[in-house]
């Protein structure tokens, strides 16, 4: 049979002809809308001429508009491809609030497939239900509610880009509190115990980039000794989530306004990891937002 694959399902509207396309950027074999009955076929279908081997990664679009559609067979189906067949097999689910979800069927005019003659809330509703089994099932959640097309896409290209077999596909953000919880990690670490740059006036401006920045992070007297057991946790848990089935892990960073701190340990934890044997990618949320009190709060009294 063929490569890794990807199940690539979730609410009409929540972004799934982004994700399938920018894959296909990424080099991924696309299928969309594929019957069921039609999975084994293409599975052990010949590659196609000029293909190397069977090492590229495939990645099928089912929805609410592919023939013959129940979720329930799905999930029995895919779980005995991957128990029975031993294929490396996972599912992304793209969710999205209903509110969302109404205003883009607005915007674009379009019907909901589940409510050609009803108002897409009620289509939506239906569909969320009817998709449940799928949701529960998967191993991989984007949240799309407050992704544009181009933030989604370039999620994708962050989380799959560096797919393989061997170790799940490792993401590093920083990001900052006062701007809101990053809605997809897996695992996320606080820095506000560490002393804030940004209440220096000559280190404000910068970034954790900045080696002035990074050096008066690292100075704080509990710098050493969490990195330290921070780095230690990620070392052990990544391996283990991999013998578990995790195909991905996404670790956040985060501090007060997402510029200073956050991103020098992320930072250092990506080139800690790196040094370790695995291949994280890393991104800073809240890198390019300017600096402000009424975010960061005063500083801590003596």
């Amino acid at each position: 049979m063929t490569k890794d694959i990807l199940l690539v399902t979730g609410l009409s509207g929540a972004g799934k002809s982004t994700v399938l396309k920018t894959l296909e950027d990424l080099g991924w074999e696309v299928v969309d809308n594929l019957p069921l009955v039609l999975l084994d076929r293409l599975l052990d279908a010949p590659l196609a001429a000029g293909t190397a081997d069977d090492s590229q990664p495939l990645a099928i679009g089912i929805g609410a508009r592919t023939r013959d559609f129940d979720p329930a067979r799905i999930v029995e189906r895919i779980r005995s491809l991957r128990d029975d067949h031993g294929l490396d097999i996972g599912m992304l689910f793209l969710d999205c609030s209903g509110a969302e979800l109404e205003r883009r069927y607005s915007e674009t005019r379009r019907r909901h497939p589940l409510a050609p003659d009803r108002p897409a809330g009620d289509g939506i509703a239906r569909e969320r239900e009817m998709l449940r089994p799928l949701r529960d099932w998967a191993n991989r959640l984007i949240d799309t509610t407050d992704l544009s097309a181009n933030a989604l896409a370039q999620q994708v290209r962050t989380t799959f880009a560096g797919h393989g077999r061997d170790e799940p596909v490792l993401s590093i953000q920083s990001f900052g509190f006062a701007r809101g919880l990053p809605r997809n990690a897996d695992l996320v670490f606080d820095m506000r115990f560490l002393r804030n740059p940004h209440w220096d006036p000559v280190l404000r401006p910068g970034t954790g980039l900045d080696a002035d920045v990074a050096a008066y992070v690292a100075a704080d007297p509990a710098y050493p000794q969490a990195m330290e057991q921070i780095g230690s946790l990620l070392e052990l848990l990544i391996p283990r989530y991999r013998a578990e089935g995790k195909s991905y892990v996404s670790v956040a960073i985060g501090c007060t306004g997402g510029r200073h701190r956050s991103v020098h340990v992320a930072e250092y934890l990506a080139d800690r990891l790196r040094k370790a044997g695995f291949s994280p990618t890393i991104t800073h949320r809240d890198l390019g937002a300017a600096p402000q009190d009424s975010l960061e709060g005063p500083p801590a009294s003596k």
